[in-house]
Formats: C-alpha cells, structure tokens, sequence
C-alpha cells in the first residue's frame, strides 16, 4: 500500500475511534500483564468474565503468589489452557518479585523472559501500560494487514515489521488497537463486512461482500 493510502486507512479509522483502548478489564500494569498472558487462543469477553472476580482480590503479583496456583486455577477455568496459563502466571509474578521488585518492567526484552510472555504480550503492555508505540500483531491484525494489502507478510513479526515502516508517525500509538478492532467487528475472518468498511476503496481485498438484504 502506498504511503498516501497507508495514512488515509488510519485517518479514517481515527476518525471513526479517536481514543481506542483494550478491550480486556485491567487495574494497573500486573493486571495488565496477567489478563493479556491470559487471552492467548481465548476471547477478551472469556478473559473478562473470569478476571472480574480475579482482579477485585488479587492485584499485584505478591498477592497472586499467596493465592496460588491451585486458587488461580478456580477463577480462571473457564478459559483455555488455563492449567499451563495458571502455572506460567505464578510463575512469571515470582519472577517479578524475585528479580523486579514487585514491578512490571517497562522493557519489551525483560517482559519476553518472563514465563507465558511472548512478543505480542510485551507488545501489548509496552503499549498499553507504557504508551510505547508498539504494534501487537495478533489473528485479527495479522488477517487486515494481508488481506487489505496494507503491510503483508507470512508470519506475524514480518507484519509487525512492515507495519512499524508503513504506518505515519501520527499514528503509531494507537495503530494496533484500531486494526484489532477493526478485524474483530467489521474485516471479520468469515465473513468481512466490506459494505459498511470505512477504508473499503483503499482495500486490496477483492471479494467485497455485498450489504445484507
């Protein structure tokens, strides 16, 4: 996609959401970390429901450890993997005591050491937490980016890659969030629904679907 049209598709997209944020409930940047480590293969609505209870109890990491892996396992069971997400979960706040005083780290390479804690995790707290214009690539951005033309690439770090070259500065902070939001709402995996796309003229998809009777 051309420069030109690569700042047009996030004007447009800002001026439908000027202020996105995430969709996942967090209280400070352990929550954050945790419902994120969390939401791997799992809906944010799924994440939700089951660190609503969670997060009233247990906000920092000193707190998750004394609940335990067992206790853990009660609120969040509900959600895939939960018995490896459980572990890494304890696992990764005992290292956050042990070796960064109770703190997130704000440094992408220290949140990957951590135990459940891939790019697209770090990613996503280095934004979110830290406002570090990171793009997180996950199903839904992975899916906009090649279907729309707009940063392709065979595996998420090549998109995210291309996505830090092609998206305008003015945008950086929020590009992942409106890019998820619109592959969870309206570029949909199944069924796009191209005829209401605020960027359809700009898209590379051809196969635009037709507006509901």
């Amino acid at each position: 996609m051309k420069k030109a049209d690569a700042f047009e598709f996030f004007r447009r997209l800002a001026e439908e959401n000027p202020s996105p944020e995430t969709e996942l409930l967090f209280v400070n940047p352990y929550t954050l970390l945790v419902a994120v480590a969390l939401s791997a293969q799992a809906t944010d609505i799924g994440v939700n429901k089951a660190t609503r209870a969670l997060f009233r109890d247990v906000t920092t990491p000193q707190q998750m450890i004394a609940l335990g892996e067992e206790g853990l396992k009660q609120h969040i069971k509900t959600i895939g993997l939960f018995n490896t997400k459980a572990r890494n979960v304890i696992a990764l706040s005992e290292r956050l005591v042990s070796e960064y005083g109770g703190e997130v780290p704000a440094d992408r390479d220290a949140l990957e050491t951590l135990p459940g804690v891939g790019r697209k995790t770090a990613n996503v707290v280095m934004n979110v937490a830290f406002g570090e214009e990171t793009i997180a690539v996950d199903t839904h951005i992975f899916r906009v980016s090649n279907r729309t033309g707009l940063a392709r690439g065979k595996t998420p770090l090549a998109v995210e890659l291309k996505l830090e070259q092609t998206t305008p500065p003015t945008f950086r902070r929020h590009a992942h969030h409106w890019l998820i939001l619109h592959g969870r709402y309206v570029c949909k995996a199944r069924r796009p629904e191209c005829w209401r796309c605020p960027v359809r003229d700009l898209c590379a998809f051809k196969d635009k679907s037709p507006a509901p009777a």
